[in-house]
This record gives C-alpha cells, structure tokens and sequence, in this order.
C-alpha cells in the first residue's frame, strides 16, 4: 500500500496520510472493548483507593499506562516515599523503553516534538499492531499510521478510566476487581495468539513471567518482556525465510 510514495520525510497531509491515519484507526478497534474494560477496571481501583477525582484522572493522564497505575496505588496510598512511587512505575513501565528502541527507525527523521508525542501513545497493543503491520506503508507515512493507532488507543482508555472513575461508587467491592481487570488483560492477549509473532511472544514471554516472578523490583517481568519480543522477532524472521 502506498508503495510508490517517496520514504523520505513525513507526509502529514493529503490524502495518502489520511488513508494511513483511517488504517490504524480501523486496526486497533478489535482491541477496543477489551481497552475499555482494563480503563473501566483501572479507573475503579483509583476511584476506591481514596484518590480525589481530579487527583486519579490526573495521575491516568500523566500515567497512561493501567499497570504502573495499579503499582503505584498502594504506594501512594501508604504514604510511601515520592521516590520509592516513582521508582515503582518506572520500573513496571521499562518495557516502554524497549517498545520504544524497536520502532526508533520509523520515527528517527521527526522532530524531537513530534517524536515526544509519539511516545506517549506507545501501549501493548498499539506496539504489536505497529510492528506488524507498518512495513505495508511508506517510510514516510508509519508516523501517520501510528497516530491513527495511538489516538483512538488513548480515545477508548481515557473513556473507560472517566466511566471507572464516576462509577465507582455504585460498584461493590465483592464483585472482585482484580478478576475482571484478569478478563481485560486475556482479551487483549487473545488476539494476538493468531499470527505466528504473537503466539511465539505470548508463550515465551508468559513462561519467562511465571518462572521470573520471584525476582525482586519486577525485574522478572522487564527480562520476560524482552525475551517475548526477541521470540516474536526470531519466529516472524523464521516465517520470512521459509516464504
């Protein structure tokens, strides 16, 4: 797709950036209900922790990520040091970092604005999507493609965290949220179980976690997280190689 486009610079404009922008859109809406559901989940659990409601929507939008929320929410809580707090979702959140290292290629060429805003909108999905199905599209017009991706992310999260925060107080507490924030988290992982990449990354990345998990900070989930992307990497060069 857009093949004949020239791969040098951005094409922001016309209508192949449009069309480039629609296609990321129209690529993450599967994951949409499962996106709302974690929002929904993590905007009850800051809503119930004792958070104000500007104080939890505060934190989701400088956040933007469910699991360095969830990890921090006790800390803050607690009273715990600002630096043991920030320390924490730091350390969840690293593999932003790597997410961020596998698709520095694409955004090398934008200004450091551009390339800052981009970042914020890295998820789970929004990456696995990327990684898979950018090399259909010019050089010039994955950055394009990506926000198509990350905005309509960011859109549906923002909307379940907002509806998790207003609804919390008429949800009991026995209903049990860390189940339903379980549920979230499979139905964003079924999906990626059917290509080859994705199935490699989820069983090799799940195994490292499982048997990793007693290592102190969550390091166990940062070496899982890269051996999931480096077997994601191995089994989409493998299947290359046998085309």
């Amino acid at each position: 797709m857009d093949s004949d486009l020239p791969d040098a610079g951005v094409v922001w404009r016309g209508l192949p950036a449009r069309t480039a922008f629609r296609a990321g859109a129209r690529d993450i809406a599967p994951a949409i209900p499962a996106t709302v559901a974690w929002g929904l989940v993590t905007g009850i659990a800051m809503a119930q922790s004792g958070l104000t409601l500007p104080q939890a929507y505060g934190l989701s939008i400088l956040a933007f990520a469910g699991s360095a929320q969830l990890a921090a929410l006790p800390l803050l809580t607690g009273h715990a040091p600002v630096f043991i707090t920030v320390l924490t979702a730091l350390v969840v959140n690293l593999r932003f970092v790597i997410y961020s290292a596998a698709m520095k290629a694409d955004f090398a060429g934008l200004r450091f604005a551009q390339r800052l805003g981009l970042a914020y909108l890295i998820g789970d999905f929004p990456f696995v999507i990327f990684l898979r199905r950018a090399p259909q599209f010019a050089a010039g017009l994955r950055p394009v493609y990506f926000l198509g991706i990350g905005l309509c992310n960011l859109a549906v999260w923002h909307l379940g965290s907002f509806a998790g925060l207003i609804a919390a107080g008429r949800v009991p507490a026995a209903w049990g949220l860390d189940f339903a924030g379980m549920v979230a988290l499979v139905a964003l992982l079924v999906p990626m179980l059917g290509t080859r990449a994705g199935f490699a990354a989820s069983l090799v990345g799940g195994m490292a976690g499982i048997l990793l998990d007693p290592l102190p900070a969550h390091a166990g989930l940062i070496v899982a997280t890269v051996a999931g992307i480096a077997a994601a990497f191995a089994a989409e060069h493998l299947g290359r190689q046998r085309a």
